[in-house]
């Protein structure tokens, strides 16, 4: 659910027409709604009442301070995946206790960056990483809180690019060398090994295969425990699938709380999760205005948003809903609809069913909460475009609008 709907013919954030939005703020810009961000975070927490899981928010798909901070109001904690999204869960009041450090490629500023902060856990991909960590705690004097993360050899997601499972995925290591990797971080007086991680894919539609992984980190707790190791805490990552109105609804939270609730029925172990796009996807939307039509066989709306902005079509030929912001009962017809940007990739979709639009209309592209402005680019020189937080009938500036000049002020002329 979103609160994203049509009021007197006009396409509203919660209270607030998007329209009024465009006039004050100007286009693009990206529109959240409040609402439906504590909406999703309480409806997957709530599928697993009444135990009482960590939900660490992936701030990879929004890393708006606003955006973070809304939901670390409710208790969410953060998912991070490099020191610049450390800072920005600190900054938006995510206490260090409730922040995950992931990633395969940590450098030592970093992880020495999250010792210091004394953060919840770092998941660890790699041994060359684990000793890196385990000198860089002992230099600070200092016991660094981690977890394993497994690759446990399932593949899943939406796209290839989005598949981190598999064996010959870059991501953890395999449930062996989990073992060996934990029994090794025992002995380590700085290290402090908590438990163990997986992360298989992003946007999965279907429960068997996180079934199956999880089922593998069962398995690895026991034996761990089998051989007197303490193992507290299971972090499930993310990646359950959000509906981009072209398709079925994905697995409810509902459905995927019951089926980790069935797998690790028994199981004495705390348990964290990481979603990202099942919590912000839906509660954002990105509002552009028609520059032209040019006139072809086929029309071809010029948008002013690119794919700097939205570049979710251009990399994953993903499918975002486009809806007039004024609604039309006219006839629809077929259409592309393109950007500005002086590349045959920048075009968000072919042969899409619109209502006729005209220079200066404006429309939304739905489900743009998740992974837009924070794959934003400034690709022929565009600058990063608004982001604006909606709470009720209010809307403030959560993100201004760059200028070229603020770009070009990071750069110089040689002598």
């Amino acid at each position: 659910m979103n609160h994203f709907d049509y009021r007197g013919g006009v396409l509203c954030c919660e209270d607030v027409p998007l329209s009024a939005i465009a006039d004050a703020v100007g286009t693009p810009a990206y529109v959240y709604s409040t609402a439906t961000l504590e909406r999703h975070y309480d409806v997957f927490k709530q599928a697993f009442a009444p135990r009482d899981v960590m939900v660490a928010f992936a701030v990879k798909a929004n890393a708006n301070i606003a955006v973070i901070a809304t939901l670390a109001r409710k208790g969410a904690g953060a998912d991070t995946v490099s020191r610049g999204e450390i800072e920005r869960a600190l900054k938006a009041g995510v206490p260090p206790s409730r922040i995950i450090f992931s990633g395969v490629g940590k450098t030592e500023d970093e992880l020495a960056f999250a010792v210091e902060q004394g953060i919840h856990q770092i998941n660890v991909e790699s041994t060359a990483e684990l000793d890196m960590l385990a000198r860089i705690a002992a230099a600070k004097g200092k016991r660094a809180s981690i977890a394993i993360r497994v690759n446990p050899d399932v593949g899943a997601g939406g796209h290839d690019k989005i598949s981190t499972g598999k064996s010959d995925a870059k991501f953890g290591v395999s449930p062996d060398t989990a073992f060996a990797l934990y029994a090794r971080a025992s002995a380590d007086p700085h290290l402090t090994p908590r438990g163990i991680a997986v992360h298989i894919g992003s946007q999965i539609r279907d429960l068997a295969p996180l079934e199956a992984a999880f089922r593998v980190m069962r398995s690895l707790v026991e034996r761990l425990r089998a051989e007197r190791f303490s193992v507290e805490r299971l972090d499930l990552g993310g990646g359950l699938g959000v509906p981009y109105f072209n398709e079925p609804d994905p697995p409810s939270p509902q459905e995927y709380a019951s089926m980790v609730t069935r797998v690790f029925a028994g199981l004495d172990i705390a348990l964290a999760f990481e979603p990202g796009r099942m919590i912000a996807g839906n509660a954002g939307v990105l509002i552009a205005r028609v520059v032209r039509v040019q006139e072809r066989p086929r029309p071809i709306l010029v948008l002013d948003a690119a794919m700097n902005d939205l570049i979710r079509p251009a990399i994953y030929d993903a499918f975002h809903e486009i809806r007039p912001v004024r609604e039309s009962s006219a006839p629809r017809i077929e259409v592309d609809v393109v950007g500005p940007i002086c590349e045959s990739g920048d075009t968000f979709t072919k042969k899409r069913l619109l209502s006729p639009l005209a220079a200066g209309d404006l429309v939304a592209f739905m489900t743009a909460g998740a992974y837009g402005a924070t794959m934003s680019s400034t690709y022929n020189t565009r600058p990063l475009v608004a982001e604006v937080l909606v709470r009720g009938d209010k809307f403030q500036v959560v993100r201004r609008r760059w200028t070229v000049a603020e770009q070009m002020s990071l750069e110089s002329l040689p002598e």
